[in-house]
């Protein structure tokens, strides 16, 4: 390989490499504070012809689980908190709310979402307020963020 040839495929891979450290830096991490302050009553909120999505994901044997309610205890521990955080991270890809299971299977097929979902369209579009919580929170957001 002459001088000129193994110059040009040393500079590409450092390109390259540069341009993966990059994306690696720009990918959002999800909050934890945020998550249970902001996207757990998300759960636990009831829509007008909708059952809560705790109602069915409350131990349930899908994707989407979270953990039950303890007896009369209107949220979860800091426990159960962090097992849900750790749970529904699965479900997304931060930075990326289009292409997050969470937010697109209960959306609504016009707005983007699954055609199919036993739960109803629970968003019925990207401007829902809570799909925008979630959103938010895909995108990295913080308490502190929020504020500003």
């Amino acid at each position: 390989m002459s001088g000129r040839a193994l110059t040009a495929v040393a500079v590409l891979a450092a390109l390259a490499v540069s341009s993966a450290i990059t994306a690696a830096q720009t990918v959002p991490k999800l909050d934890y504070e945020f998550f249970k302050s902001r996207v757990e009553p998300v759960f636990l909120t009831k829509r007008p012809e909708h059952a809560r999505c705790y109602v069915c994901h409350a131990e349930s044997n899908n994707a989407f689980r979270l953990e039950r309610l303890s007896k009369g205890e209107p949220a979860w521990t800091e426990e159960q908190s962090r097992r849900n955080f750790e749970m529904v991270a699965k479900l997304v890809n931060p930075g990326d709310p289009d292409t997050s299971r969470l937010l697109l299977h209960p959306l609504g097929p016009e707005a983007g979402g699954d055609v199919f979902h036993s739960g109803g369209r629970q968003f019925p579009s990207k401007r829902d307020p809570a799909w925008r919580t979630l959103a938010a929170w895909v995108n990295g957001a913080t308490l502190a963020s929020q504020k500003k």
